[in-house]
């Protein structure tokens, strides 16, 4: 994929206070999705991060993550692997159920999807408090996978999530405290 002349992919995340709640300031990330230009040069500057690593499977959690990891694994030409939530899996499914700050989550893979041994990217949208990706990375090894790293668009810093899986290779594009 041609990189497209430098642009400051910051201009095209919109921050918006209060959303969903009081307090907070969302990082939107739909104005870089309506930039081709902008959306291109984030995809290849995560595919030049990880063109080394050998990646044979790009993974993503639902829903925001898909919009990335679907373009970078075919820049990255590697497989695609949905983890998603309980029930929308049509096959047999590995299941973990892991904690958040405010009660439990869980993600399903299908049991099938990773060959023994293969180099597996995980990739999100947004790096916050961690407890998704984490989840995604002890997925990926349940199913057999080595995370090879894990790769996001926007860090929030402050959340601390990048603590949480720093015994992976870890790029994020823009970090915000």
């Amino acid at each position: 994929m041609a990189q497209p002349s430098e642009l400051n992919l910051t201009e095209y995340i919109r921050s918006v206070p209060d959303f969903p709640k009081p307090g907070i300031l969302f990082r939107d990330i739909t104005p870089l999705l309506a930039a081709p230009a902008a959306f291109r040069q984030a995809i290849g500057q995560l595919a030049h991060r990880f063109r080394d690593a050998k990646i044979d499977v790009v993974a993503a959690a639902e829903a925001r993550g898909f919009l990335f990891a679907a373009p970078l694994a075919l820049e990255l030409d590697a497989a695609l692997v949905p983890i998603r939530k309980p029930g929308k899996l049509p096959c047999k499914a590995l299941s973990l159920t892991y904690d958040l700050e405010y009660g439990t989550d869980t993600l399903e893979i299908h049991a099938d999807a990773i060959p023994r041994g293969a180099n597996v990217l995980i990739v999100d949208d947004l790096l916050a408090t961690g407890g998704t990706v984490e989840a995604c990375c002890r997925m990926v090894e349940k199913a057999g996978g080595k995370v090879a790293g894990c790769a996001f668009v926007i860090e929030l810093v402050g959340l601390g999530g990048a603590k949480r899986i720093d015994q992976y290779r870890t790029i994020s594009l823009l970090r915000y405290d």
